[in-house]
């Protein structure tokens, strides 16, 4: 493949992690509970972050060279994802914040969008595509590379809303 697509495919991973944010933005508006916080919000995010990775899967699929390199650019995704998160929260949701805060966010966060864009990526192949036009059960043979990363975000919020309330964030 040459560079030209591969920069392209990364602009992709990119642009799907900041659109992604939408589907987070839509879960922030209907929040009422923690149960969303550790339910619906983890499940939302995984979904959402690499929707570029989606669009490269069903328009160009051959950019998709191998399962690491999906996985690697839905890590992007989550990256993207997690820059733009933590510029809303801490200019809007906590515009007095502490370093503390900014360090966590940029540290623990960052990395949990990544890691479980990354696992997630696995998941987002041919398969994935044969499950959605109905010609396998849903998710056959990926339903590890969803759920994993739906639970691991989940305990991460958790862990998150506890370390911040110990912190005073």
């Amino acid at each position: 493949m040459s560079f030209k697509w591969r920069v392209f495919a990364f602009l992709i991973a990119i642009g799907g992690g900041v659109l992604g944010i939408l589907g987070a933005i839509i879960q922030e508006l209907s929040q009422g509970s923690l149960l969303v916080a550790f339910v619906a919000a983890p499940m939302i995010e995984e979904v959402m972050k690499p929707s570029g990775v989606y669009l490269l899967l069903v328009r160009w699929p051959k950019v998709l060279t191998s399962r690491l390199y999906t996985a690697l650019l839905a890590a992007v995704g989550g990256l993207s994802f997690a820059v733009v998160e933590n510029i809303i929260y801490l200019q809007f949701y906590f515009p007095e914040h502490t370093q503390a805060l900014v360090v966590f966010r940029y540290s623990a966060c960052l990395a949990v969008h990544v890691v479980c864009s990354f696992i997630l990526g696995f998941g987002i192949n041919q398969k994935l595509l044969a499950s959605i036009r109905g010609e396998i059960p849903l998710l056959k043979g990926n339903k590890k590379f969803f759920f994993i990363p739906m639970i691991l975000h989940s305990l991460f919020n958790i862990v998150a809303v506890l370390i911040q309330s110990r912190l005073g964030m």
